[in-house]
């Protein structure tokens, strides 16, 4: 599926890693993304609100369906996130899309997405995959 297709099918943003700190791209994308028309939900450990929406600690937490997974974290931790979004897919069914942030590369995480019916996008910016379209 085309950057395009994505954007055009899926509305709602689980953000992992969202952070509170506006000079953060984990912070300026989601929020631009938002600007944009998208549903963003963040899921954070530590923050309790971002942008004025309620952070999730947890994937599972989330109480609604989530389309697509933007992932801000480091390239080794990948694999982790992207296992806590299979299980969530399996136990809800939703994730149709897990987006890696450009930068974050991880090919273990890629493969166990596919094999769960999840598209993979990796070393990309939503925001600039958006712009360019």
């Amino acid at each position: 599926m085309s950057y395009k297709a994505i954007f055009d099918k899926y509305k709602t943003i689980a953000v992992y890693g969202m952070s509170t700190n506006p000079a953060k791209p984990s912070n300026y994308v989601p929020a631009f993304l938002e600007s944009a028309g998208f549903i963003i939900i963040p899921i954070n450990p530590v923050a309790k609100e971002i942008v004025g929406k309620t952070v999730y600690p947890k994937l599972i937490d989330v109480p609604v369906q989530i389309e697509i997974l933007d992932v801000f974290r480091p390239s080794e931790q990948a694999l982790d996130v992207v296992r806590e979004a299979v299980e969530r897919k399996k136990a809800n069914g939703d994730i149709e899309v897990i987006w890696l942030q450009e930068g974050i590369i991880n090919d273990d995480a890629k493969k166990l997405a596919e094999e769960n019916g999840i598209q993979f996008v990796q070393d990309r910016c939503m925001k600039v995959e958006y712009q360019n379209l």
